[in-house]
């Protein structure tokens, strides 16, 4: 049962919990444009320290398709600018609204907020996870090829916070997962313990390259993220030369399975990670997985709060 509970993390659920996730997301998508308001006279806090364009609105308008009502608020409009700690934030957050969703610098922000909070916190993004991102993903995997478990799925790019979301729920799933990173992007080490610990108990196979072509070799998913991600931009220069092998074109593609579907978490920086007959070719579900956030945000809402 996710009632009431936080979301800070994909080792915060269980398989049941994710599976349950999934079945209700199958559940609003068939019952699309129907009512369906679990979140009636409630209203949902959006704080948001970075700038979003999927995760804020695909929030928002889930809020509101449920019923409910959602109130952005960002760090410099809040007193937390005039020194308010965060703890009184979240404990005054707490007398007023049902929910925090959370898209924070650091991911010690959220937790502190889910400390303080007397009500559901959600993480919207901090620098080590990103789990709404993961669980979206994985879902329009089950959804465009009918199941995960088994599947290899090959991210390619950074170890940053999306890549620590998908290792771990991947592990947890028992779906392959391989990851290329240049040398010192990696992965971190509690991250991939983490999610060998969950591979034990799966059947999933772990693999770690600092070689794309390795890691692509006869995937089913090809995923991909930005170079340089929010927080980065003083090393712009330096991950642009780094990652240079590591852009997802046609020729890599060659090396995956030719039902190969390509994914990438948005935004994309064209030419770079990700050329633009890949991100708009046969092969790509990109703009799939950006509309699935909506519907299992919508989920993840409706099960917390419903």
């Amino acid at each position: 049962m996710l009632y009431n509970r936080d979301l800070l993390s994909i080792n915060d659920l269980t398989v049941e919990d994710i599976e349950n996730i999934f079945k209700f997301t199958d559940f609003l998508k068939s019952e699309e444009g129907k009512s369906h308001k679990p979140l009636i006279s409630k209203s949902i806090a959006l704080y948001f320290e970075k700038p979003s364009t999927r995760t804020r609105v695909s929030f928002e308008v889930g809020i509101f398709q449920l019923g409910g009502q959602s109130i952005y608020l960002d760090n410099k409009s809040l007193q937390i600018s005039r020194g308010e700690t965060l703890a009184d934030t979240a404990r005054v957050l707490s007398r007023y609204v049902s929910c925090i969703v959370a898209r924070t610098l650091k991911d010690e922000t959220v937790r502190e907020l889910a400390k303080y909070a007397d009500i559901p916190v959600i993480n919207a993004l901090t620098d080590r996870e990103h789990p709404c991102q993961a669980l979206g993903d994985i879902y329009t995997v089950k959804e465009k090829l009918g199941s995960y478990k088994g599947l290899k799925f090959s991210f390619i790019g950074d170890g940053n916070n999306v890549a620590n979301s998908l290792v771990l729920i991947c592990a947890k799933l028992g779906v392959n997962f391989s990851i290329a990173s240049p040398s010192s992007y990696e992965i971190k080490e509690e991250i991939k313990d983490l999610a060998l610990k969950y591979a034990r108990d799966s059947g999933a196979i772990l693999e770690f390259y600092n070689d794309p072509r390795l890691a692509v070799k006869d995937a089913d998913i090809i995923y991909t993220d930005v170079w340089v991600s929010m927080g980065d931009e003083a090393e712009e220069e330096k991950r642009n030369r780094d990652f240079q092998e590591f852009r997802v074109d046609s020729k890599l593609l060659e090396l995956a399975k030719p039902t190969v579907k390509v994914m990438h978490c948005l935004p994309a920086i064209r030419g770079k990670e990700i050329t633009d007959d890949v991100m708009d070719g046969p092969n790509s579900i990109i703009f799939d997985q950006a509309e699935n956030r909506l519907h299992v945000q919508k989920s993840i809402l409706s099960l917390i709060l419903g």
